[in-house]
């Protein structure tokens, strides 16, 4: 369980399920299957299971008011991935944000419009600091 209030850190099949809720919107349990099965098969009661989990975990949200609960995140999609960020920086790169960026841009080809992308975004964080 998280401390302090925060939520916990997904693993890869609750980040899975995150990503259908983020990108659907609030849905049940079986819609939430029904979509993560069109990619690899999943029982149904993996689901139920891993949504009732992450809802200890205060990963998603329930609202029990009808016959069908209705989930949804409890974090924001962008807030989790700098949360799952700053833990890969701090474990992987000793903190250096610096050295993560670099490896990133080795890793994988970036296309120009992303490297422009990145440049606007460089320029507006470095004005920020100025």
């Amino acid at each position: 369980m998280a401390e302090n209030g925060q939520t916990s850190r997904p693993t890869e099949s609750e980040l899975a399920i995150l990503r259908v809720l983020w990108q659907r919107g609030q849905s049940t349990v079986r819609e939430v299957h029904d979509v993560l099965n069109e990619a690899k098969e999943t029982g149904y009661t993996t689901v139920l299971k891993l949504m009732q989990i992450m809802l200890e975990k205060k990963l998603l949200d329930r609202d029990a008011s009808s016959r069908t609960h209705i989930y949804r995140p409890r974090v924001p999609e962008e807030k989790t991935q700098q949360q799952l960020v700053g833990h890969l920086i701090d474990k992987a790169f000793s903190g250096s944000a610096q050295r993560l960026v670099m490896q990133a841009l080795a890793t994988k080809k970036v296309s120009a419009e992303e490297l422009d992308q990145i440049r606007s975004l460089l320029d507006e964080i470095q004005g920020k600091q100025s």
